[in-house]
């Protein structure tokens, strides 16, 4: 169920998911070099689409990563601490998917009964 306060989609921008941006146009964006981007790339952090011809492509998604990425650099973070966060980050919103799910299952069945 998509959440009634969440701003509608642009239909001028692609999907966030979708692998659109190269990885200069991605680093650029991301305000980092591509060699950062490739040694955030080479320790886990963050996993981009790749073409057939194997060609990176970013996504919103992979920029707004990124940005937390950065985020928790500028504060000292280490790239190995920053892998169990974000870990720890996407864990914690698939429960919290989940749990929005649980809790709309168990409204339809109380207005069943």
């Amino acid at each position: 169920m998509p959440d009634p306060g969440a701003p509608l989609p642009d239909p001028h921008l692609p999907d966030a998911a979708r692998g659109v941006y190269g990885i200069s146009v991605a680093a650029e964006l991301a305000g980092i070099s591509v060699q950062t981007l490739r040694l955030y790339e080479q320790h886990g952090l963050l996993t981009p689409a790749r073409s057939a011809g194997g060609t990176r492509r970013f996504s919103g998604d992979d920029l707004a990563r990124l940005r937390r990425i950065t985020d928790l650099t500028d504060q000292g973070v280490n790239l190995a601490a920053i892998a169990r966060i974000l870990e720890l980050e996407d864990s914690n919103a698939d429960l919290t998917a989940d749990n929005l799910r649980l809790e709309g299952d168990n409204q339809r069945l109380r207005d069943q009964s």
